[in-house]
């Protein structure tokens, strides 16, 4: 089991990604040189208010997919509820930004999907093998 970030840390964080992102024309250094990063932005399922997040992604069979791991936490990230309650999202990827509609990925076509992420980022199967919980994938599309 793992622990949930710190949240003080985690804002911290990704304030200082989101700014390098934005500032770089979507790319990021350091542990994320080369990495496929995109900013989402949702609604808060509770506050109303809109929500930065930088995320890995994948692209699997013409689809792109984010991927609730969370550092392999025992809890699904605050963006995966916001993203249950409100779908409609907006993303920057590079220099592009767009909205985009999310949709989890259910059990039947979860398990194959998770397969060809593992296989292209191992990382995340260490996360799922540090929590109970099933990672969840989302779908995005554009709108």
């Amino acid at each position: 089991m793992s622990a949930t970030p710190d949240p003080v840390e985690l804002k911290g964080f990704n304030a200082q990604l989101i700014e390098e992102f934005r500032a770089n024309g979507g790319k990021a250094g350091g542990p994320f040189e080369g990495a496929d990063l995109l900013l989402l932005t949702t609604t808060g399922a509770k506050s109303g208010q809109r929500r930065t997040s930088p995320l890995a992604y994948q692209r699997i069979d013409g689809k792109l997919l984010i991927i609730g791991s969370f550092r392999g936490a025992d809890i699904d990230p605050a963006w995966a509820h916001n993203l249950r309650a409100n779908p409609q999202a907006h993303i920057e990827v590079g220099t592009e930004s767009y909205d985009v509609v999310a949709r989890e990925l259910p059990p039947e076509e979860h398990d194959p999907v998770w397969a060809k992420v593992v296989a292209v980022a191992p990382g995340f199967g260490d996360y799922q093998a540090n929590t109970s919980r099933v990672i969840p994938l989302f779908e995005l599309t554009r709108v």
